[in-house]
């Protein structure tokens, strides 16, 4: 219990923008290591929610268990590749100084944005108990991880705030940062499918031909969806 209690007292805090708990005298700096934790145990939280599509009975509940796994890993995975590239830029700018506290700053939105995507997994739960069809069901995750994505835009533009203010070349590594991330995180995602699992087909880690093009197959899977020829 005084561990939840830490955790959502921390998960308020860095909503808030917080760098520090506002406990009274237990009042201690969040580390990097206290961030990955909230990175861990909120995507695990919203994953294992994402995994119930179909079921959690029998073979379904390993589905669960890798989903509760896949969401951090592709989160962490998303982040170290787009951080050496974001790295070289800063450095090239002349910004290489001010990258500890960049590097804070991105580490918060990861840790905000486990905690909103948290926060909308009773709405993928109640879409899944509504019927919800297999492609729509894969939209619809889509769309929370792109409103938890935009809200945690704007506590990174928050963080980034006194360091546009001192350099301004900041701004411009602020945007640079949505696109790399964006870029790469769509087409991990694609790579480490399935998260939900089509409940006709066997549960499994990885999906045959996860190298491929992901930017086709979603406009392709939309279309489907719009024109109403998604699977049932």
């Amino acid at each position: 219990m005084n561990f939840l209690t830490a955790l959502f007292g921390m998960a308020g805090d860095v909503l808030r923008g917080e760098t520090r708990s506002s406990r009274g005298a237990q009042a201690v700096s969040f580390s990097g290591g206290t961030l990955t934790w909230a990175v861990v145990a909120f995507g695990m939280f919203y994953g294992g929610v994402m995994g119930t599509y179909g079921g959690v009975d029998g073979p379904r509940m390993w589905q669960v268990a890798i989903s509760a796994f896949k969401v951090p890993f592709l989160l962490f995975t998303t982040f170290f590749l787009s951080l050496p590239s974001f790295f070289v830029i800063n450095t090239l700018l002349g910004l290489r100084a001010d990258f500890p506290r960049v590097l804070r700053a991105l580490l918060s939105t990861q840790a905000g944005l486990t905690i909103i995507l948290s926060a909308l997994a009773p709405y993928t739960a109640f879409w899944y108990v509504c019927g919800s069809r297999y492609q729509p069901a894969i939209l619809f995750n889509g769309l929370m991880f792109g409103i938890a994505s935009v809200s945690a835009q704007w506590m990174l533009r928050r963080s980034y705030q006194p360091l546009v203010q001192n350099n301004p070349k900041h701004l411009w590594m602020l945007r640079a940062w949505l696109v790399i991330y964006v870029f790469v995180g769509i087409q991990m995602g694609w790579a480490l499918r399935p998260f939900i699992g089509d409940p006709v087909a066997p549960v499994q880690f990885f999906r045959e031909g996860s190298w491929s093009n992901a930017y086709e197959f979603v406009f392709q899977m939309m279309w489907d969806v719009l024109s109403g020829r998604g699977r049932r």
